[in-house]
C-alpha cells in the first residue's frame, strides 16, 4: 500500500469567482465549478474548494505546493500582482527556495523547490 497523492481543499467565499481567480491569474485550468464546490488543476497539482460565508475560513487556510523551476513560477505570479506582502521568494532554512501567494479570498499558497535533489 502506498499514499501517491493530496489534493488541498480550501475554502472559498464565492466558487465560481475564485475559480477564475485561478485559471486567469495562476494559470489552472478549471476541472468543475459549481455554487458548492470546485476543482482547478495544473499539471499534476489539483486544488478543490468547498464553500462557505465566512471568511474566517479562507484566510486561516493555506497549503503548500512543491515544484521545480520555482523562479520561473515565481515570475509568473509577480507578474500577475500575486505575491503575499511577506511571501518573496527566498532560500528557508529547512532547505527549500520558496514564496508564498494569497488568492481573492484569502487563502495562503507556498510554493517551494527543495535546494537539494535528495529533499522529500
Amino acid at each position: 500500500m502506498k499514499l501517491y497523492r493530496s489534493d488541498p481543499v480550501l475554502a472559498a467565499l464565492d466558487i465560481p469567482r475564485l475559480v477564475s481567480f485561478y485559471e486567469q491569474k495562476l494559470g489552472f485550468s478549471k476541472q468543475w465549478c459549481d455554487e458548492s464546490y470546485g476543482i482547478v488543476k495544473r499539471d499534476d497539482i489539483a486544488i478543490h474548494f468547498w464553500h462557505c460565508d465566512n471568511k474566517i475560513f479562507s484566510e486561516n487556510t493555506s497549503c503548500y505546493v512543491y515544484v521545480t523551476g520555482v523562479d520561473d513560477l515565481y515570475a509568473e505570479y509577480q507578474n500577475a500582482g500575486v505575491i503575499h506582502p511577506n511571501g518573496a521568494l527566498e532560500n528557508k532554512p529547512w532547505g527549500v527556495r520558496e514564496f508564498s501567494i494569497l488568492d481573492i479570498d484569502g487563502n495562503l499558497i507556498r510554493f517551494g523547490e527543495h535546494l537539494n535533489a535528495g529533499g522529500a
